[in-house]
């Protein structure tokens, strides 16, 4: 059922489903069918809040991002938005108020870093075997295709960082961003949370770090140097290989790995250092010496202070997704997967070892410093005469990657 909008900009409704035209470029549509419980809804020029009581699928929407306890999300207001433009097309995009925007890592993580922010939950690189994915389940929606296409935005993100960031309780500790999804995917474009985001970091002199496949990234960069003049930032950007073709099959979304490394170009030559996460590399497909050497040579052009050979992990949600591409494209791995990977999320020691020396000796010879995962180590933490507060001690040389965040083991 299609409801017409009245003069005041505003109706109500009591079907089953409604869609509401909303101009040429914009058109808000929410099937309630599906939804249990009482709700009520207000519609706007461009957009539909829905307002809901009783249980329901987004009573998950509390769960964090690290699957915490703590509230993040509030119901007040949930408002579902697609864009009729074609680089949108197909998908939606949930704007949610966040209750918190800093996250603490669970103590039991293996995450090198202790404090994250993530403005989005979902990611339009649609990557294969991104490791995230399973966190969409927290939302009781897929690991796959809602995954790629339904992405949750925290439209508040800037305004409650900058509040957190101020507050007494905040001991000013290192901020990784993109360990969870890339802050710089395609929505940003539309979205634009960096940028406030960038700055509260700025004003409150707070060391951070991103990790990003996006090329909007230099969008950002007058803010990065901005920001690196008064703490201390890092930018790394992710390529595991530099095979076009495999390119277009598992990142499908994400901008191809030159521009990538092109970003790393143009944050080097303006000062900001940027490291090169090179994962994942996957097994059978980008591991053998000639990718691995095509690879560390780009990267070296490109001008890569620093360089992390990380090996694909498939923890669940990830795993079920990757395997089931890996039987469309190249079905005769699949049984040499199981192999590998057992029941685990991990390829075993000995061939994560030997990937982390065949880079690193190849970085070696084209002068890049390698990081290999299992040596790195925590950022140490110096105090600083900002609001007594501890930041996180510059790094100039590569052994210590300039974001920790790249070790996501």
């Amino acid at each position: 059922m299609s409801v017409a909008m009245p003069a005041d900009g505003a109706g109500r409704l009591d079907g089953a489903a409604v869609t509401v035209p909303a101009g040429s470029m914009v058109q808000c549509t929410h099937q309630l069918a599906c939804l249990s419980g009482r709700y009520r809804a207000t519609f706007l020029a461009d957009r539909m809040y829905v307002r809901y009581s009783g249980a329901m699928r987004w009573d998950n929407l509390m769960l964090s991002d690290d699957s915490a306890p703590d509230a993040l999300f509030g119901m007040d207001d949930v408002i579902r938005r697609t864009f009729d433009t074609p680089e949108f097309r197909g998908m939606t995009f949930y704007e949610v108020r966040a209750q918190s925007i800093i996250n603490k890592v669970p103590g039991q993580s293996r995450m090198p870093f202790e404090w994250t922010v993530n403005p989005y939950r979902g990611c339009s690189h649609a990557c294969v075997y991104c490791f995230a994915r399973r966190t969409h389940e927290y939302l009781d929606l897929d690991a796959g295709i809602d995954f790629n296409s339904k992405i949750v935005v925290k439209v508040n993100a800037p305004e409650l960082l900058r509040r957190q960031l101020m507050s007494p309780r905040w001991a000013g500790n290192h901020i990784a961003m993109g360990t969870n999804v890339d802050p710089y995917q395609r929505v940003e474009g539309r979205y634009r949370l960096m940028p406030g985001i960038l700055e509260a970091l700025r004003d409150a002199r707070n060391p951070f770090s991103i990790l990003t496949k996006g090329t909007l990234v230099l969008r950002d960069l007058h803010l990065l140097r901005e920001a690196a003049k008064v703490t201390d930032v890092a930018v790394n950007v992710s390529v595991g290989f530099v095979d076009r073709v495999l390119w277009r099959r598992v990142e499908p979304g994400a901008p191809a790995p030159q521009a990538r490394l092109s970003v790393c170009r143009t944050l080097t030559d303006a000062g900001i250092g940027c490291g090169v996460l090179m994962a994942p590399v996957l097994p059978y497909l980008t591991d053998s010496i000639s990718q691995l050497e095509a690879t560390v040579c780009a990267i070296a052009e490109a001008g890569a202070r620093s360089i992390t050979p990380l090996v694909l992990h498939l923890r669940p949600g990830a795993r079920e997704w990757y395997l089931g591409w890996l039987e469309h494209a190249h079905p005769g791995l699949v049984s040499r997967y199981r192999e590998l990977y057992g029941a685990g999320a991990y390829a075993p020691k000995t061939y994560r070892q030997s990937i982390a020396a065949r880079v690193h000796a190849l970085a070696r010879d084209y002068g890049i410093g390698a990081v290999v995962p299992g040596e790195a180590r925590r950022l140490p933490v110096r105090r600083t005469a900002v609001r007594g507060r501890p930041t996180v001690a510059s790094t100039t040389t590569t052994t210590k990657p300039q974001a920790e965040q790249l070790r996501l083991l």
